[in-house]
C-alpha cells in the first residue's frame, strides 16, 4: 500500500468538516492518498494496519445506506474498531443532546467521530467540543465532503483530470449538501460547473457561487464531460417546487432520448438513492455511460484516505503539544 507522497506537503487537518475552506492541493492530496488505498479492496484479505487500535464511531442522526456502510468498511479495512450509533436505540430518544452523547462516547476512548446530522454546522460544533477527530458525513443543507471527494475521484479516474472538464449538477440544488461540496471541490480542481434545474430548486444567492446556471438541460447536455444527477429530496420540501413529477422528468430527467444528444463518452453519475423514472430512467442508470456503482466502490478508498489522514494529523498535533 502506497499513500500519497507530495514533496514539501503535509496534511495538517485533524477534522474534515467541509471542502469550502480546503485548497486545491489539499483536495488533490486526499485523492492521491485514496489511490494508494484502492488496491486494498482487491486483496483476498482486505486489511491494512494504519488504524489498528483506533476506535471509529459512526454517529448518524439521519438514515443512510451507502455512506454509513462505506465508512464502516473503510474503518474496518484500516483495522480500526467500529462502533455503530443509531439514534432510535440511543439516549437521544430520551432527550440527550448531541454534545452530551459525543462526550460520553469520548469518555469511552474513541478516536474518530463520523457524524451525519440534520443541522448544518453540527460537525463544526462537535469539533470544538471534543478532542477526537471529526469527519462530516453530511450536515443539513451545508456539505457532504466525502461524497464530493469520491465524485471527483471517479471523474479523475475516468477522464484523467477535472481541469477544463464541463460538468453539470442537475436537479434539487436547493436542498443538496452534495451539490455544495461538489461545487467547491470541482471548481477548485479546474472544472467548469453548471447548475441545472427549475428556478424553484436553485439555492438563494446562487449568483454568488463560482458556477454557471442553466434552466434547460437540453441546451447544454451536448457539451458535457460528466453529469451528476441529484435526488429530489421531497422530505425536505414544504411545498411542491414543480407542478408534477411527470413535468419535472420531462424537462430535467435523464432519459434514453435525451442521452442521444449527449457525447457518447459522457459520464453519468448519481449520489444515490435514485428515484428511477424521475431523475433518470433505469436504462440510463444501468447503461454503458453510468459510473454510479464506480462511485460507490471508490467511496471506500476515499473514506479510507480521509480516516487515515485525520488520524495522522491528530497524532502530529498530539506530539507538538507534548
Amino acid at each position: 500500500m502506497k499513500t500519497a507522497d507530495k514533496t514539501n506537503f503535509q496534511w495538517t487537518h485533524k477534522h474534515l468538516l467541509g471542502l469550502k475552506d480546503l485548497s486545491a492541493q489539499e483536495i488533490e492530496f486526499i485523492l492521491d492518498t485514496a489511490k494508494g488505498f484502492e488496491q486494498i479492496s482487491t486483496r483476498s484479505i482486505k486489511k491494512a494496519p494504519p488504524l489498528r487500535g483506533k476506535v471509529v464511531v459512526n454517529l448518524f442522526f439521519e438514515d443512510s445506506t451507502r455512506t454509513r456502510t462505506s465508512f464502516s468498511l473503510a474503518a474496518n479495512r484500516l483495522s480500526a474498531d467500529v462502533v455503530e450509533f443509531t439514534m432510535k436505540t440511543s439516549s437521544v430518544s430520551k432527550g440527550e443532546t448531541l454534545l452530551d452523547t459525543a462526550r460520553n462516547l469520548e469518555a469511552m476512548g474513541i478516536d474518530i467521530v463520523v457524524i451525519r446530522h440534520n443541522a448544518g454546522g453540527a460537525p463544526k460544533l462537535l469539533s470544538r467540543s471534543i478532542s477526537a477527530c471529526v469527519v462530516n458525513a453530511g450536515d443539513g443543507y451545508n456539505e457532504h465532503p466525502t461524497q464530493a471527494l469520491l465524485d471527483c475521484y471517479t471523474i479523475r479516474k475516468q477522464l484523467g483530470t477535472l481541469k477544463g472538464k464541463k460538468i453539470a449538477i442537475v436537479g434539487d440544488i436547493a436542498h443538496s449538501r452534495v451539490a455544495r461540496s461538489n461545487i467547491w471541490a470541482m471548481t477548485k480542481l479546474g472544472a467548469e460547473v453548471t447548475l441545472v434545474g427549475p428556478p424553484t430548486l436553485m439555492p438563494s444567492a446562487v449568483d454568488k457561487l463560482p458556477v454557471k446556471i442553466s434552466y434547460s438541460l437540453d441546451d447544454i447536455i451536448g457539451e458535457l464531460d460528466a453529469i451528476n444527477m441529484l435526488r429530489i429530496q421531497f422530505e425536505r420540501m414544504a411545498n411542491n417546487p414543480f407542478p408534477s413529477v411527470r413535468e419535472y422528468s420531462h424537462y430535467f430527467g435523464l432519459t434514453v432520448d435525451r442521452m442521444k444528444k449527449a457525447r457518447p463518452d459522457m459520464l453519468v453519475m448519481h449520489p444515490g438513492p435514485i428515484n428511477r423514472g424521475l431523475e433518470m430512467e433505469s436504462e440510463v442508470a444501468d447503461g454503458p455511460n453510468s459510473v454510479i456503482l464506480d462511485q460507490v466502490t471508490n467511496g471506500i478508498a476515499v473514506r479510507m484516505a480521509v480516516l487515515y489522514l485525520v488520524s495522522q494529523a491528530n497524532q502530529i498535533v498530539g506530539q507538538v503539544k507534548s
